[in-house]
């Protein structure tokens, strides 16, 4: 089964390590940090093996074994900077920042980086933030609309003159920003990405962004949700890409992964990882049809804090190349990847993965008759 559109290539992101901790909550040793100097390089060396995007987090508070966080947006401008070819999307809270003020900033960073910015609209999950910053928190499927209009709103900013938009939560009077970003035919408005897992963000998926990202799925939860994000997409004559997770242990031998995984399981830091599925699995809970982020997520899941494990990117290069090739031919356009030692294991899915994914790709296309 495919949901119709499918990729001539598959493409990669990697998750910045701008909160410390790491991509897993472990006592496992991970060679990463989240200081600058570490995050330079990484983006350096993912631009130069092959990755086209990369994700900076958001965290205000310490929280569940991220007790250090650089923001975002500085952060994501910092590494175009260092950059030459690499996307960075900074992930952002509507309910934290007003869409016409992250506008202005993401215009200059597009003008900044040629052409490089974009941005991840995350609804938030995490009420303590927005508590501690006394700030409301709206019940789940109310965050979901207001991300909705947020999108809409930097859409028009980032395309439009004169603004004009009477919303629920937003609104814009005669506004026009300038200059532009680097708007181009390809790429009309800097890159929106909208997280999330639940029928609401599924919705604003289809409905305004041009991602969408999911949490780590098996084969089955891939096609659930790219059969409904992009059925809301044809609702709007409108096509969305689709982005998904997964944490990805790639070893020269199937035992030496699968020795991984089960090591990051049996250290996992408990308290943390209790804390934190007391903390969003009220997120899965809040909907009404229980298909929220982390509904159904197990103890083992949440040690990568976005089910990074279920998408079982693990095994040889061969086997994580076949499976990400499968993806592909279901409908993903883009895989969103975690990994233990950031450094090394990017340099080593660049020899020894990617290679291997091209090849897949090719083999599988058809032949010109002339």
């Amino acid at each position: 089964m495919t949901t119709e559109k499918i990729a001539e290539q598959i493409r990669f992101a990697y998750w910045v390590p701008n909160v410390s901790g790491g991509l897993v909550t472990s006592d496992i040793e991970q060679r990463t940090s989240w200081d600058f100097e570490y995050n330079r390089k990484l983006a350096q060396t993912a631009e130069n093996n092959g990755f086209d995007y990369a994700l900076s987090q958001v965290r205000y508070t310490a929280s569940y074994g991220a007790e250090f966080q650089h923001e975002s947006t500085s952060f994501s401008l910092a590494l175009l900077g260092a950059t030459e070819r690499l996307k960075v999307i900074a992930a952002v809270h509507p309910g934290l920042w007003h869409p016409a003020v992250l506008a202005k900033f993401g215009a200059t960073a597009d003008h900044l980086s040629n052409g490089r910015f974009a941005i991840n609209v995350v609804s938030g999950w995490f009420a303590g933030e927005f508590k501690a910053l006394g700030e409301p928190w709206l019940e789940h499927d109310e965050r979901y609309r207001r991300s909705g209009e947020f999108l809409e709103v930097i859409r028009k900013i980032w395309t439009e003159d004169e603004v004009n938009y009477g919303g629920d939560f937003y609104r814009i009077r005669d506004f026009t920003l300038k200059p532009k970003p680097l708007n181009t035919p390809e790429r009309p408005n800097p890159e929106l990405f909208q997280g999330g897992n639940s029928s609401a963000a599924r919705r604003n998926g289809g409905y305004y962004a041009d991602w969408y990202f999911s949490n780590g799925k098996d084969f089955d939860g891939v096609i659930e949700q790219l059969t409904d994000v992009r059925g809301h997409a044809r609702e709007r004559n409108r096509e969305v890409n689709f982005g998904l997770n997964g944490f990805i242990i790639a070893r020269d031998t199937e035992k030496e992964a699968r020795e991984t995984l089960r090591e990051i399981i049996a250290k996992a830091n408990k308290p943390a990882v209790e804390g934190f599925r007391e903390a969003v699995q009220q997120a899965g809970a809040a909907t009404g049809d229980r298909k929220g982020m982390w509904a159904d997520s197990t103890f083992e899941d949440l040690v990568q804090y976005n089910d990074g494990f279920r998408t079982q990117l693990i095994g040889t290069p061969e086997q994580v190349a076949e499976r990400i090739v499968a993806y592909r031919k279901l409908g993903v356009d883009l895989i969103l990847g975690g990994f233990l030692h950031f450094q090394e294991e990017i340099e080593y899915f660049g020899a020894r993965v990617l290679p291997l994914v091209r090849e897949l790709e090719a083999a599988e296309q058809p032949v010109a008759v002339s």
